[in-house]
């Protein structure tokens, strides 16, 4: 942790009539999807509306993501066409999610597949400019109510639209891709319609550089262009370095916060409610140590230290799913580098993961969550091995070994190895020569077959997302064969905690005893998720955060200031 915040007073009384440094009817902390939302909402609602950053960058995990928001039965699938129902969205969160405690309840599935159309068209109507991501399936579509396409993102947009503040977001990654284009351009050497995405993007990067502008796309086009409809339409303030300090309570409602802001620290009154949108815990090592047992390899927001959900605690607010995250598999970093989150690199064909002892233990291709699950419960302090042949190097875009200066300090640090033959990399990596060869022969068979009889890689359509058409019989399989062989030293990563507050379904903070703390709210990380333990499709944590974070602005405007 960067500050003892913990020894903060986290609550304190205010006396009637005491006058706060500034006024506003809703504060929100936090410039995430879920901050972003709700101050939009507020705005949507006639209410003046401060967000606070505790940072000198705006965005959070947001900003650093992918940018998709998971939205089941949406606005833009109705306008194509395109199959969806309430019905539908239920069955498939019942059949995936089910049910893993308070934060997962009927009524919060329900409010969160109603408050989808709410969030597009709220958005849409002051400005953001949406895709769907329209070959992306569910994480588990061949379940009851599974779907390809739910997802959607915001265009690229030109990041110089909103002045100054671009200089300020939390990415450096402002480069004109969107969802499609990553999985296509992984493969942009070794199948036709990955060479066109790749040539596409490489004309839309120079075509704006040619228009003068400068294209954000994913996660950093989603927060430019919320910045751009809430600071910038809806002319809401946006004070950053401002962490919180405190709740401000009056006859048990919370009725402000006190924040530093120019090294001074001011009261803030909020007439109509306070939301907590400030991240999760993944960078607070103490607290992964305490609810997870690891220190954790996050490739989130470094803000996320879990202020927001300690100082809701001391208000009285109850926590679930504390012990969970977002889980995924990252390839580990050299020092002075952080960790690369992989997704489609290992799902492509000419690759396993192994554990210490050079055994397969789960469908490579699957979700994130369920191999960071997986990875947790075979051998949560072990060492993971993604070990490829030539042709997985040469075929694919492999994000975490593109520049020759990180491989070399990742060989040199041992976390990455290189031989002609797989006995000579089974001795680098300290695993009996034999067994990984009879690993790898296991796999090969199966890989010629077209069916991984061990683990099922390749059935599901999700798997065959990221997967190589041009690899038959299974997308997914190919043999490890040809040398040089190269192994990347795996360990479990995340996108951030899934544990925190309590909420209802219109997003206000909950006490044990299921009671409301009047006048907070939280959503985003610095809440429990309603997707429970697992991750339905792509987007599962903006979209939740997003729809919640509007839902609690609505419940806002119907408050008495």
């Amino acid at each position: 942790m960067s500050e003892s915040w913990e020894s903060i007073e986290s609550v304190e009384p205010r006396e009637a009539d005491t006058p706060f440094d500034y006024a506003y009817d809703v504060v929100v902390v936090g410039t995430g999807g879920a901050g972003f939302a709700t101050a939009m909402g507020a705005a949507d609602e006639g209410m003046s509306v401060l967000m606070v950053e505790s940072t000198d960058k705006w965005g959070g995990s947001t900003a650093m993501s992918g940018g998709g928001l998971w939205l089941p039965d949406n606005p833009l699938m109705k306008r194509d066409g395109v199959g969806d129902s309430r019905d539908e969205a239920l069955a498939y969160l019942e059949a995936t999610v089910g049910d893993a405690g308070r934060a997962t309840s009927r009524e919060r599935k329900e409010a969160f597949v109603d408050g989808v159309a709410d969030l597009v068209t709220t958005a849409e109507k002051y400005g953001m400019v949406f895709t769907r991501a329209a070959d992306y399936p569910d994480y588990y579509p061949e379940l009851p109510g599974g779907k390809i396409g739910r997802a959607i993102e915001a265009k690229p947009i030109d990041a110089k639209t909103i002045g100054p503040w671009r200089r300020s977001i939390r990415t450096s990654a402002l480069m004109p891709v969107k969802t499609d284009d990553v999985w296509l351009m992984q493969r942009s050497w070794s199948t036709p319609a990955g060479f066109v995405r790749g040539a596409e993007v490489a004309l839309r990067m120079l075509g704006s550089v040619v228009r003068g502008q400068r294209l954000a796309g994913i996660g950093a086009a989603l927060t430019t262009s919320f910045l751009k409809a809430v600071v910038g339409k809806l002319g809401v303030p946006l004070w950053l370095n401002a962490p919180l300090r405190s709740l401000i309570v009056e006859d048990g409602r919370v009725v402000g916060v006190r924040v530093m802001r120019s090294g001074r620290s001011v009261t803030v009154g909020a007439s109509r409610g306070v939301m907590l949108a400030a991240g999760g815990f993944d960078h607070n090592t103490e607290w992964r140590q305490k609810y997870h047992g690891i220190e954790g390899a996050p490739s989130g927001n470094p803000g996320n230290l879990g202020q927001a959900i300690a100082i809701a605690q001391s208000a009285g607010a109850a926590v679930e799913l504390m012990d969970d995250a977002w889980w995924g598999a990252s390839v580990a970093a050299p020092p002075g580098h952080d960790p690369s989150f992989i997704v489609g690199e290992r799902a492509l064909p000419y690759s396993i993961l192994v554990d210490a002892c050079g055994e397969r233990f789960a469908n490579e291709s699957e979700s994130y969550v369920d191999l960071g699950h997986h990875m947790l419960e075979h051998d949560r302090d072990g060492a993971f091995w993604l070990v490829a042949d030539a042709r997985h190097a040469r075929r694919y875009l492999r994000t975490f070994a593109m520049d020759p200066r990180l491989t070399k300090a990742m060989a040199q640090a041992g976390i990455m190895a290189k031989a002609a033959t797989l006995e000579e990399l089974a001795t680098k990596l300290d695993i009996e020569p034999a067994r990984l060869r009879a690993t790898v022969d296991r796999f090969n068979g199966f890989a010629r077959s077209g069916v991984d009889g061990d683990f099922g890689r390749g059935n599901s359509a999700y798997d065959r997302y990221y997967g190589d058409p041009t690899v038959h019989p299974n997308p997914c399989l190919g043999p490890l064969e040809k040398g040089p062989f190269t192994a990347f030293r795996v360990v479990v990563g995340d996108l951030g905690t899934k544990g925190g507050i309590l909420t209802d379904a219109d997003a206000r903070a909950l006490r044990e005893d299921a009671t409301a703390i009047e006048g907070l709210y939280a959503a985003g990380n610095s809440s429990a998720s309603v997707m429970g333990r697992t991750y339905p499709g792509p987007g599962s944590t903006i979209g939740p955060a997003t729809v919640f974070g509007l839902r609690a602005a609505r419940h806002m405007g119907q408050m008495n200031g």
